[in-house]
């Protein structure tokens, strides 16, 4: 693992010089603040004044003043130092917290950084700067398999389609990149490459174990994708087709990343009966594959299992104690989604047939059986279909099971639980998704507060103008979740901590040299909220409402919010891993 520690060290002297620009080592280290006296005549764009600043590093705030040039931060000083500095604006942060933007390392903005509107107004509120794409699939590089795993059943729009093959060849990954940077987004956007994207490109959404060519090829694509900028690998291994890799194709495509420096970061094949089992594979993969392991969304799932969740934080405790490299990512609520097809047991989405087998008699009598087993696979049966939620219909004639739980749609269709699913699925011609009332309060705060926990929301960006049907509040709440609720009327986190998981420990995570931290020479990603007022107003029932605190956003020097309202710009840009090559 010395190549890690190597590369750790290596953006830490990067924050340090950046940081050191106008003073020495020592003073920045211990003050967190620039130059004392700014040359005469130094003009910024912009100056933020008398905020209380938290730089991302975890170390203490203090009263002091922001200077932007381009978009780059040109200035970090003690109140008042750039009192006789011009400017072309200025902003009075007196009583205001000025911050590093907000990292989602677990971002879900798929159609809205490549397509659609990217203005992510739900993720810049939150004081999001930067999202990160990639759990599981990601849409390059493409073939025609990979297509059909991307389509789900939907077809594309022809915009889309069209964009869809520009992302074949080896260097599929950087065009796809390349093709969100330039469609104009208000956040920056990078990547993993998803697991589940290699397999499908090289066997399909088939079972069975990789023969060497098929690795040759998954190892080949890996290597091409971290030169393309991908920050690491990603996978869901509770969702098929990716549920059929097995432990030693992971390893392979980890063997493949590792000289990149990149991580492998998962939603592991599970969060809860096996769980510990789960935890063992993940490690095992990172530690013959020579590399470090992020796992998704921390969480010990159903009621019976919520007792692990202290064995589960101390399995990581022993690893990291053992030189091991290993963090996790959560997001701040008792509830998780994801799709109800997770209700279905893997072999019946095999091929991509799940509808056809759902129609197929023979086929759904199985699928049924196999659901309401009470010692069978399928998740949805051991919390009972009062403990899930289902949003996303589009059919009018299902609207009104929008936000029921599937105890309540059973009841209204007089069927048993599974049967409904199958009616409900079979009705709308698609997957539908789902809240999961699963986890435990208790849980998420023991959790949250390990040194090596970072913040992702899970969730892609929402324009709550536009947004139809429900979703998880996370999409609208994480951040303001956790600064307001947990830091200031729980006191759980000290902001300064909150403020560094998630900003600059996940940079660190990513690899990311220039963003993540208020100091000199650093992309210019600032988020100013009110931490008196700031908070989720986001409900299960009521999602689509903006929180509340955050003042003023900025990407790479422009300002995407003022005053909590959307400026309309999209100055974000593509991030890289650290594999990358300039393609």
């Amino acid at each position: 693992m010395t190549h890690h520690r190597n590369h750790t060290q290596r953006i830490l002297r990067a924050v340090v010089t950046s940081c050191a620009i106008s003073l020495s080592v020592a003073a920045c280290a211990s003050s967190g603040r620039g130059s004392a006296s700014p040359s005469a005549g130094a003009r910024y764009d912009l100056i933020i004044s008398n905020g209380k600043v938290v730089d991302g590093t975890g170390n203490s705030w203090f009263y002091g003043d922001v200077g932007i040039r381009g978009d780059r931060i040109a200035a970090v000083l003690p109140a008042g130092g750039l009192r006789d500095a011009s400017a072309t604006e200025r902003i009075d942060a007196t009583g205001l917290v000025v911050a590093p933007g907000f990292i989602d390392i677990q971002s879900h903005s798929w159609d809205a950084l490549l397509w659609r509107d990217g203005r992510v107004v739900s993720k810049v509120t939150q004081g999001v700067t930067t999202e990160i794409l990639g759990e599981a699939t990601t849409p390059a590089p493409a073939n025609d398999l990979l297509d059909s795993l991307m389509v789900r059943g939907e077809e594309w729009p022809p915009e889309r389609a069209a964009m869809q093959k520009n992302f074949r060849g080896d260097r599929g990954f950087a065009t796809w990149l390349r093709a969100m940077e330039q469609h104009g987004n208000s956040v920056n956007v990078g990547s993993y490459l998803g697991a589940t994207s290699v397999r499908a490109l090289v066997m399909g959404q088939k079972p069975g174990t990789a023969n060497s060519s098929q690795l040759d090829e998954m190892r080949r694509i890996v290597r091409n994708a971290m030169e393309d900028g991908a920050f690491g690998i990603s996978t869901a291994l509770i969702y098929p087709p990716g549920s059929y890799a097995g432990t030693t194709e992971l390893i392979e495509m980890a063997k493949a990343m590792s000289p990149y420096q990149g991580k492998f970061i998962t939603h592991m094949r599970s969060e809860d009966d096996s769980l510990f089992e789960a935890m063992d594979e993940a490690f095992r993969i990172g530690r013959e594959g020579g590399v470090g392991v992020d796992i998704y969304h921390l969480k010990a799932s159903n009621r019976r299992n919520w007792n692990k969740a202290s064995g589960m934080v101390a399995k990581i405790d022993s690893a990291r104690r053992s030189g091991f490299d290993v963090g996790a990512t959560m997001y701040p609520y008792p509830f998780s989604g994801n799709n109800l097809g997770e209700c279905f047991p893997d072999w019946a989405s095999e091929d991509g047939k799940l509808l056809d087998n759902l129609r197929d008699p023979a086929n759904r009598a199985r699928i049924l059986r196999e659901m309401a087993d009470p010692n069978g696979a399928p998740l949805c049966q051991r919390e009972g279909p009062g403990g899930y939620m289902v949003v996303d219909f589009k059919k009018p004639e299902y609207a009104k099971y929008e936000g029921k739980r599937v105890s309540e749609i059973a009841a209204d269709l007089r069927k048993p639980w599974p049967e409904a699913i199958v009616e409900i699925i079979l009705g709308e011609g698609r997957d539908l998704s789902k809240l999961n009332f699963t986890m435990s309060e208790d849980n998420v705060r023991m959790q949250i507060v390990q040194p090596w926990v970072v913040i992702g929301t899970d969730a892609g960006g929402i324009d709550p103008d536009s947004a139809k049907g429900r979703v998880h509040p996370r999409a609208y709440g994480s951040y303001p979740r956790i600064l307001g609720r947990y830091v200031r009327e729980q006191k759980l986190l000290t902001l300064e901590d909150a403020i560094r998981k998630m900003s600059s420990a996940v940079a660190l995570r990513l690899g990311l040299r220039d963003r993540g931290l208020l100091r000199e020479g650093m992309f210019a990603d600032l988020v100013v909220f009110d931490e008196k007022t700031i908070i989720d107003v986001a409900t299960p029932e009521q999602p689509h409402q903006i929180s509340t605190g955050v003042r003023h956003v900025w990407v790479n020097g422009v300002r995407v919010l003022t005053d909590g309202r959307h400026t309309g710009a999209t100055p974000g840009r593509a991030v890289r891993g650290s594999g990358w090559k300039g393609y």
